[in-house]
């Protein structure tokens, strides 16, 4: 399969992923802003649900961008990580149906840590593919940010039970960590 061929199939999850998130905004009944109150949490959700589903889009493109072959461990490494991906709307509308709720919050947390996971997994089985461009290994050494983040999504588990409310605040830090997208890759292309 070509680096291409994945990419394309990638992209097309993704965005089935992000359409069935979106889906779960069901407008009120009444037509008044005020009946949108209600809704505050679902959308919140939504929104963190989708910056993260947007940061592994955009850093997977990058990825692939530098990737110069792939092999049947990537393909796996990627289905992994669109596996993970997918269950994102379960562990969105969950957390907004019950207004971020300790075991709801302490699920989002753990598909979010092996959505981490399993993208760096694909990365370092892009790395070692025969024939690999150094684009890849360069780029990404001293990768503080994914180092980081599952920590973070670690954290964010327990302190459901604890603090519901620091659980999602500890998803929204890793969220705004990787908002800007990882240059390290564009500018090795420059070079």
């Amino acid at each position: 399969m070509s680096r291409s061929r994945l990419e394309a199939f990638s992209d097309a999850v993704i965005a089935i992923v992000m359409t069935i998130m979106v889906l779960e905004l069901v407008p009120p009944h009444e037509a008044s802003f005020d009946s949108l109150r209600e809704l505050w949490p679902i959308f919140i959700a939504y929104v963190l649900s989708f910056a993260h589903l947007a940061i592994y889009w955009n850093n997977h493109h990058h990825l692939l961008q530098a990737a110069k072959t792939v092999s049947g461990r990537v393909l796996w490494m990627n289905m992994l990580l669109l596996f993970w991906l997918s269950l994102v709307p379960f562990a969105t509308a969950w957390i907004g149906d019950t207004v971020f709720a300790s075991s709801p919050m302490a699920l989002y947390a753990f598909v979010l840590l092996m959505c981490a996971f399993s993208y760096g997994l694909l990365v370092n089985s892009l790395r070692t593919v025969r024939g690999q461009s150094d684009t890849i290994a360069t780029a990404l050494e001293g990768d503080i940010k994914g180092r980081i983040s599952p920590y973070f999504y670690l954290a964010a588990i327990p302190m459901a039970f604890v603090a519901p409310a620091v659980s999602f605040g500890l998803c929204v830090v890793v969220a705004a960590m990787w908002i800007i997208p990882d240059q390290r890759i564009e500018r090795r292309f420059a070079n």
